[in-house]
Parts: C-alpha cells; sequence; structure tokens
C-alpha cells in the first residue's frame, strides 16, 4: 500500500540535519504532489526561564533569526518547484508543539524531521525532541539521518 502525503510538516532549527530534513520533504512534497510542506521553529520558552534578568529582545534576536532561515528554505521549495510552503515560529515545549499541536492545527499527515544531534547524557537529562515525537504523533513520522544524494556521489567517485 503506498501512503499519498498531501500536508507535511517539517519543523527546522538551523542544524544540520534540519536542512537535511527540509531537503528530504520537498522531494517528498514533489513526489506526492503535496498540498503543503509546513514549517516550523519552536522556541523553547523554558530556556527562558531560567535567566534572572529576562529580556525580551533575546527572544526577539531568536525569532528574527528562525525567521531568516525559514525564508531561505521556502525559497529553495519554490525554485524546486514547491509552492505551498508555509512557515511559523511557535513558542512552548517543542515536543507538545511538534508532536501534538500543529499536526492537529495543520490536519498533518507527515512529520520530516532531523535526527537528534543531542548526545546520550543529554537525551537523558532532558530527553530526545525526535524520540519523542516519533513516539506521539498521530501521523507517520520520517527521521532523516542521511543525504542520499551524498551517499550516491560518494559510490561514484
Amino acid at each position: 500500500m503506498l501512503q499519498n502525503y498531501k500536508n507535511i510538516l517539517v519543523p527546522v532549527d538551523g542544524s544540520r540535519e534540519a536542512e537535511l530534513a527540509f531537503k528530504k520533504a520537498v522531494a517528498i512534497a514533489k513526489r506526492n504532489d503535496a498540498a503543503k510542506i509546513h514549517l516550523v521553529h519552536v522556541v523553547d520558552t523554558r530556556a527562558f526561564q531560567n535567566i534572572s534578568s529576562f529580556d525580551t529582545a533575546m527572544v526577539d534576536q531568536v525569532t528574527e533569526t528562525a525567521q531568516q532561515t525559514m525564508d531561505g528554505y521556502i525559497a529553495d521549495a519554490k525554485a524546486a518547484g514547491v509552492e505551498n510552503i508555509t512557515a511559523t515560529v511557535e513558542y512552548g515545549a517543542p515536543k507538545a508543539v511538534i508532536a501534538r499541536d500543529i499536526p492537529k492545527d495543520e490536519d498533518t499527515d507527515l512529520i520530516v524531521i532531523g535526527a537528534t544531534g543531542l548526545n546520550a547524557v543529554e537525551r537523558l537529562l532532558i530527553g530526545s525532541v525526535t524520540e519523542y515525537v516519533t513516539r506521539v504523533a498521530p501521523c507517520d513520522v520520517l527521521v532523516v539521518r542521511t543525504n542520499l544524494e551524498n551517499k550516491i556521489d560518494t559510490k561514484k567517485k
């Protein structure tokens, strides 16, 4: 049975893994004639709770940087032929926003997410967003670990 994905969610955080997930999502969207790709960057507001002199300028800077990154992804997707791509910056716990909130609000049928960059100690203490999303999301989840194009290029040489 072949799944035809129409609404694809791609969490991005500026990491290499997120970029690989984005590229794979664009390829999937093109193959499936998907209705929409939705990019999201979740600003983890819990990280700012421990700062005694909380400054909204910090949140504004993080938001601006995230929006610039997503604007670049939108341009890349459109250049590749994917027209219906949206992006939002959300605030809260990334795990819940990515795994539950957005899939429900956007009628997501596939989440394409980069593999975690956290080391074993960090995963033990705070948990992996990717691991949580794979367990809790109400839709299919594709965890991207590799760039297939690079592997093919390497084999040709």
